[in-house]
């Protein structure tokens, strides 16, 4: 603790994260199962980067957007998992002010790139079923880089705003976060200053930033289920809602989950619930998004194939 009184800087030089379980033999459980996890993570989105790299099948809009998610979730793991992993190693829990907020200003900044990386994947087939004529003018390359950098630019903007705002809290008595990783929510609680301010902008932001987003996918989905019903074609359909039902399944654990996480504020105490919600958003989600997006494409799987049998595709 470093008291400065009559300043606006926080008492607390550092944070003491207690992680998911406190024996040690739990400990040693979670530290291999979360190993185990990273690993898989990292090297199924890299595998889904390299096979949209190199498979010149996969060099279309819907792809090049989901090698820019893969890059995500590699991010989104790598700023919570790593650290984790080594305080459980070095049995240290503590962690500082500055390298709390820098966490969670990453953490942010990759969550909010999704929301709008979802948004752009979801106009990606709204124009490729509802307008396949303007389809390659409405979504050229150009449009494709706009939209990503677009898409940080809002993301990077939230994420810095949040951190800004919880920056000006006082943090002058408990430090303990009941958490593995520095997140908004379990911060307030620790808060000796008034966090209604941040409450409302976390709210109000969140709703702009995830609401808007939403409604637009949704939109987006509503047409393109409308377009997709109108095919007589039964083979159509089916290629159509496979494309499409792996996005969407995406979306549905990325918005419950975040849904979950912070529209609860004020709800008291921290539980195991926030936790296991944590867990499905740094963990689980990047680790599924390759298994749903390659489980029923033969694309990426043949592309996948390719790459780790060395061969290159003919065509």
């Amino acid at each position: 603790m470093e008291p400065e009184a009559g300043t606006n800087r926080t008492a607390v030089a550092e944070f003491t994260l207690l992680g998911l379980v406190q024996t040690e033999e739990m400990q040693s459980v979670v530290f291999v199962l979360f190993l185990f996890a990273y690993l898989v993570t990292v090297g199924g989105n890299l595998s889904i980067l390299a096979a949209v790299l190199v498979e010149p099948k996969l060099h279309t809009p819907m792809y090049f957007f989901l090698g820019n998610l893969s890059v995500l979730d590699v991010g989104c793991v790598t700023v919570t998992v790593p650290a984790m992993l080594g305080r459980l190693l070095s049995h240290k829990c503590t962690v500082s002010y500055d390298a709390c907020l820098s966490q969670l200003f990453f953490f942010h900044l990759l969550a909010g790139m999704d929301c709008f990386l979802l948004t752009a994947m979801a106009y990606d087939r709204f124009l490729a079923i509802c307008r396949p004529l303007t389809y390659s003018t409405r979504m050229s390359q150009t449009v494709q880089r706009m939209l990503v950098a677009a898409s940080w630019a809002c993301a990077f903007t939230n994420a810095l705003t949040h951190t800004v705002a919880i920056s000006t809290l006082n943090f002058c008595g408990p430090n303990e976060v009941n958490h593995f990783y520095c997140d908004l929510p379990q911060l307030f609680r620790l808060s000796c200053s008034s966090t209604q301010f941040n409450e409302l902008l976390l709210f109000a932001v969140g709703f702009i930033m995830a609401g808007a987003p939403l409604v637009l996918i949704i939109t987006s989905y509503s047409h393109v289920a409308a377009a997709v019903l109108r095919i007589h074609s039964v083979e159509g359909r089916k290629k159509a809602f496979s494309t499409c039902g792996a996005h969407l399944t995406v979306v549905c654990l990325f918005y419950g989950t975040g849904i979950f996480n912070y529209m609860r504020l004020g709800s008291g105490e921290a539980s195991d619930k926030d936790k296991g919600v944590g867990v499905f958003n740094t963990v689980i989600n990047p680790m599924l998004n390759p298994l749903i997006y390659s489980l029923r494409n033969p694309d990426v799987q043949g592309a996948l194939w390719r790459i780790f049998l060395g061969r290159r595709s003919l065509t």
